[in-house]
């Protein structure tokens, strides 16, 4: 493996934890299965990879989503709307937010087609549905999904265990945090038929004031399995309830009250806030379903097909102080005394629903010298927006219920992809990979955005088709026994989001995106030492980066074609385990992030147009210098603990280098401990207890901006979003294998 797992375990190094399990009288094992491995990368490859193995899952997972889990890998900050990493979690990847990291469950892509997001909070605690998880950095191998442009997070489903057992899990902490899971396994039934499913519940008050979760989800795994051929279905998804945390809070406001969360005010015409809307709450379902078939013709040839589709539905509420009425095609309402009502406060819904469904099939030739896969998927994308005002304060004869937009988007995606590694001689591979996508958008209908130059919302028509060929090529030499040196180079182009389409202004429609990167490093994988050393360096045409505003109608992120920019850095990520019952090591990641011939465009109250302010080269928004983990643990007789100290750099929160505008600095640092308890008839338990910023750290992980002049004066307010401060969750696992 290139880039060696070196995930920082609960307990110890993966070694470690598989010698004591041998002596583990509860351990039950795995079924093996087929093994198809297109779109699962090879140890022999030149790509970056880190990998979390299922004890890791076990030992690392609390109440907290797979970004939490996924941060101790190098290079990723996870962010926290509600600031305890339950309910709207995101990830950033050297710099790049969630929309450039393709998610895949199996071969699967969980991306939204449209938006190129994983929203976890739609399918809670799936980190426990997966036996492993690769994280790769950069470009790397093929993949289903338009997510991919730098960054992947591949979960392989639970594998099927040969005998019957029951997982109880029970979880208690800090802001009525709380968590219940049953997990069933039937076992091996009549040497070919397996049947597993878990269903859990999360639910939490949220650090921020009012900012709760309440979650559900589900999975069942079914499979028929033989020596050459596996069917699988596999059903997963959730239901979730959280209310609004999106909007952020001043440095002022957080001086006063860093917990204050300002969705949901409700204020009187003196712009005093009088109380809080009850109902500012997200509500989705989203249910994935995946049939798949896996078969080994001979010991060349493999198959795999899986086809799947994913259904979404839900809506949000909001409360509205003192809109314009006009916006909502609202010119006939009266107030009590009978005036013509322009302004009001009111309540609105806006709702969505998605079906998502497609192919994907390959097969992988295989023999001492050669590895090659090729295959091809196609996956079709629709889904409805629309909005309802739902109340009108002020109004005496508003109906109650009043739609004000509605559109369509939809996507086609077809990509044919073949690779092959290739041993020239012993140790030495050289490694093509190359993918061609075709995508097309239709996005029709009515807009959500009012454009205050038309007085009228904008009518959608916007149809795009890209052709993109992404290919990439290296090298890797094994050496030495335990050593490796490797180098890549790729390139991948990306589509923009049916956002970027939508909140373009003044006709300014976003430009496909494109990636070099070239990647080299070496690893070395002993038994008592396993680390990697990387370097990187990401050249950009036209990224559409964040531009540290958001969307002041849903406080959704803004992006920005930036002509030219870069990302360029050194990672190094190594454990050691010197004593079978100690480890210790860390990661850190030294970066340069920069945007040339950047220029700024600056909202002018005066004029109400934007002034262009030439800035240069410049920082890219919310990409840190320097991120970094010291971790260090100890297992014995039962008994682990991990500590965890994580390191974050400044970061601007615009592409504008500007000084008033960003995140500080933060270090914290998390206290992991357990004790496992074997009972008698193949009984265990698991006692767990989280200490979480050991340190009480003030720190913030994510924010955005606002900037305008007027009189001559400029403006720049930042809106943060506070994390928590010291917490704690304690937790019980009942482990019955028969």
């Amino acid at each position: 493996m290139i880039a060696v797992s070196t995930i920082p375990v609960f307990c110890v190094a993966q070694k470690l934890s598989v010698l004591e399990k041998e002596n583990d009288s509860t351990l039950v094992k795995t079924l093996d299965e087929v093994s198809v491995t297109a779109m699962r990368t090879s140890e022999a490859a030149p790509v970056v990879i880190s990998t979390v193995t299922e004890q890791d899952i076990k030992n690392l997972t609390t109440a907290e989503d797979i970004p939490f889990i996924m941060q101790s890998t190098p290079s990723i900050v996870a962010t926290s709307d509600a600031g305890n990493g339950v309910g709207y979690t995101d990830i950033r990847m050297r710099g790049y937010d969630g929309t450039r990291i393709n998610v895949t469950m199996g071969d699967v892509p969980l991306n939204e087609a449209e938006s190129h997001k994983v929203y976890w909070v739609d399918t809670p605690n799936l980190i426990q549905s997966a036996s492993s998880v690769e994280v790769g950095r950069g470009a790397t191998g093929s993949s289903v999904g338009s997510g991919a442009f730098g960054g992947t997070i591949n979960l392989e489903p639970q594998k099927f265990q040969d005998k019957f057992g029951v997982d109880l899990e029970f979880m208690y902490g800090s802001y009525n945090t709380n968590k219940e899971l049953m997990r069933v396994a039937s076992g091996l039934i009549k040497g070919k038929w397996a049947v597993e499913g878990t269903l859990s519940h999360t639910s939490s008050d949220g650090y921020v004031e009012r900012a709760s979760s309440n979650l559900g989800s589900y999975m069942v795994h079914a499979g028929y399995l033989t020596q050459n051929t596996t069917v699988k279905i596999l059903s997963f998804g959730g239901i979730e309830r959280t209310y609004n945390a999106w909007d952020g809070i001043t440095k002022e406001q957080m001086a006063k009250n860093r917990r204050y969360n300002p969705c949901g005010e409700i204020r009187d015409d003196n712009g005093k806030v009088i109380g809080f809307y009850q109902n500012q709450n997200d509500n989705f379902l989203q249910t994935n379903n995946h049939l798949s078939v896996k078969h080994q013709f001979n010991g060349n040839w493999s198959i795999n097909a899986t086809a799947h589709y994913t259904f979404g539905s839900g809506w949000y509420d909001q409360y509205k102080n003192d809109r314009k009425l006009k916006e909502y095609g609202l010119t006939t309402l009266h107030d009590a005394s009978g005036a013509l009502l322009e302004r009001s406060n009111l309540t609105r819904e806006k709702s969505q629903r998605s079906n998502y469904g497609g192919l994907i099939g390959y097969a992988v030739y295989k023999n001492d010298k050669v590895t090659t896969d090729f295959g091809v998927s196609w996956t079709s994308y629709g889904s409805n927006h629309w909005g309802n005002v739902t109340g009108v304060m002020k109004a005496s004869d508003f109906s109650g219920r009043s739609e004000y937009y509605r559109n369509f988007c939809g996507k086609n995606d077809v990509s044919l992809f073949a690779k092959v590694l290739w041993e020239a001689f012993r140790g030495f591979n050289l490694y093509a990979d190359v993918q061609y996508r075709f995508v097309d958008y239709n996005i029709n209908g009515i807009s959500d955005l009012y454009n205050h130059t038309t007085e009228a919302m904008d009518q959608l028509n916007i149809y795009r088709a890209y052709n993109f060929v992404n290919p990439k090529i290296g090298v890797s030499y094994n050496f030495c026994k335990y050593h490796k040196v490797y180098a890549s180079g790729a390139m991948a182009n990306r589509e923009p989001t049916r956002r970027d389409f939508t909140d373009a202004t003044d006709g300014n429609m976003p430009k496909p995106e494109r990636l070099y990167d070239v990647e080299a490093g070496y690893s070395v994988a002993s038994k008592w030492v396993t680390g990697t050393l990387n370097f990187y360096y990401m050249n950009y045409k036209d990224q559409l980066c964040l531009t540290g505003a958001q969307n002041p109608d849903i406080y959704e992120p803004l992006y920005s074609n930036i002509a030219e920019s870069y990302r360029r850095g050194i990672e190094l990520d190594i454990t050691a385990t010197p004593l079978k019952w100690l480890w210790f090591g860390g990661n850190v990641t030294l970066s340069q992030n920069r945007a040339l011939n950047y220029t700024e465009y600056l909202y002018n109250e005066d004029t109400y147009t934007t002034d262009a302010i030439y800035l240069g080269t410049t920082d890219l928004a919310y990409s840190p210098n320097v991120t970094a983990l010291i971790k260090a643990g100890v297992e014995t007789h039962g008994f682990s603990a991990g500590w965890y100290t994580h390191y974050v750099g400044r970061q601007y929160i615009t592409n504008s280098s500007n000084e008033n505008l960003t995140i500080d600095p933060y270090w914290v640092t998390n206290l992991k401990l357990g004790y496992s308890i074997n009972l008698k008839n193949a009984c265990r338990i698991v006692l767990g207890v989280s200490l979480n910023n050991l340190f009480n750290a003030e720190y913030c992980s994510n924010a955005f901006a606002s900037s305008s002049v007027s009189g001559g004066v400029r403006t720049d307010t930042g809106y943060y979003f506070p994390q928590a401060k010291f917490n704690a969750t304690g937790s019980v696992k009942i482990i019955i294998n028969n």
